[in-house]
């Protein structure tokens, strides 16, 4: 039985990208050897779009992205402008390893309320 998902983001700079998820967003993490973070991820789901390549997205969702970008902001962290696609209002943080990582209030009903059987 699946029991969970294991997420992993490539970084040019990974130390600084593990400092920001744990002092910045605040998440929990384990250290599985040699200092080597990994991290608790709030409930979660995933999707299938249709695509020509074979990328994946990491999307952080909340209930509120304005307080959201506030909250961030009061740690000097900037988002970018908000976009808002049919889906939801979305923005994304720019990370200290170059990389960005998307923030969205979904408009739509979401899965993670829901238990696997």
């Amino acid at each position: 039985m699946i029991n969970g998902a294991h997420v992993i983001m490539y970084s040019k700079d990974a130390e600084a990208d593990r400092n920001f998820l744990k002092d910045v967003l605040g998440f929990d993490s384990v250290d599985a050897g040699h200092g080597w973070l990994i991290f608790a991820l709030p409930p979660d789901e995933v999707a299938c779009h249709p695509g020509e390549n074979d990328q994946h997205e990491l999307y952080l969702m909340c209930d509120d992205l304005n307080a959201e970008i506030s909250a961030l902001a009061e740690k000097g962290i900037e988002c970018s402008e908000v976009q808002e696609p049919r889906w939801g209002l979305l923005t994304t943080i720019a990370l200290p390893g170059g990389g960005k990582l998307g923030l969205y209030q979904p408009k739509h009903p979401t899965a993670i309320e829901l238990k696997s059987k």
